[in-house]
């Protein structure tokens, strides 16, 4: 579980990066802007990523395959 975890971390960062790189994008030498939505798209992908991560970590915790550890209920 802890490989998915961090395989589906760098995912979400790699299309982080990918949105930055096509916002820093400059114009295209011919004048025309750089192509729209690709950092939509990326971005999107990036949300998707991270509500899929979250729902596997739900469902591992209900199953019993993680445990919860930190500071106790109460205390």
């Amino acid at each position: 579980m802890k490989i998915l975890v961090a395989i589906a971390f760098i995912a979400i960062l790699a299309s982080l990066a990918s949105a930055l790189m096509y916002m820093m994008r400059a114009p295209r030498e011919d004048g025309a802007p750089p192509p729209k939505g690709n950092m939509a798209t990326a971005l999107a992908l990036r949300v998707g990523l991270s509500i899929v991560l979250f729902v596997c970590v739900l469902i591992s915790w209900k199953m019993g395959w993680i445990q919860p550890t930190g500071i106790p209920p109460g205390a």
